[in-house]
Formats: structure tokens, C-alpha cells, sequence
């Protein structure tokens, strides 16, 4: 409910795409993604981490990320860029960090792949 809902979100996951979408260390990883699916993953992803009734149907973070090379800065640059669009959707500090560290346990799947 910190984070607003299923609509909060939402609103928070379209927010972090167009954020993508305009941050040059990171928009070439998704030139190739089906920005749908990955909108609609990611809905459910921090839906299911931030204790919500969803269930992440999506591949694992290891299979996601396999062959991109992601290093930290490119990681870093993309928490940068959910960390923004919960701000602009007024999530509280804390519910941001609750957040955050659900989601940090997944790094090393992610970097390096």
C-alpha cells in the first residue's frame, strides 16, 4: 500500500521506462525487449517483493540478464532510475528502501551475466 497499490505501481514502473528510455548508460540493454512483457513483469515483481497478493511469473533474474554484461555502473544507473520514479509518485522514503532491499539480493544475478 506504501508504494500505492497495484496502480501505484503501475505508475511506478512506467515512470522507471520512460526513465530508462532516456538514460543513455542503460537504454541500449532494452533495444531489443519487448517493453510490454517487461512492463508487465515488472508490475508483478514489485508487486510480489513489496508483499503484495501477486505472483512473478517472469524468467529469473538470471535467465533475464544472461549475455548482457551488465556491470555495476549500468546496475546502479538503473536503481538510480526506480529510485526516481518513486520519488515522482511520492513514495515514501521508507517504503522506497523497503523496496530496495528486496530487490538488492538480486545484484549478482544481474551483473556480470
Amino acid at each position: 500500500q506504501a508504494l500505492g497499490g497495484q496502480a501505484g505501481i503501475a505508475l511506478i514502473v512506467e515512470g522507471l521506462l520512460i526513465n530508462i528510455s532516456d538514460n543513455p548508460r542503460i537504454v541500449h540493454h532494452f533495444e531489443d525487449t519487448d517493453i510490454d512483457r517487461l512492463h508487465d513483469m515488472l508490475i508483478e515483481q514489485f508487486c510480489f517483493e513489496a508483499g503484495g497478493p501477486c505472483e512473478y511469473t517472469g524468467d529469473s533474474m538470471i535467465d533475464s540478464h544472461a549475455g548482457m554484461q551488465i556491470n555495476e555502473g549500468e546496475f546502479n544507473a538503473l536503481v538510480e532510475d526506480l529510485v526516481d520514479a518513486m520519488q515522482a509518485q511520492g513514495v515514501p522514503v521508507t517504503a522506497q528502501n523497503r523496496l530496495l532491499a528486496r530487490l538488492a539480493p538480486m545484484r549478482g544475478d544481474i551483473i556480470y551475466r
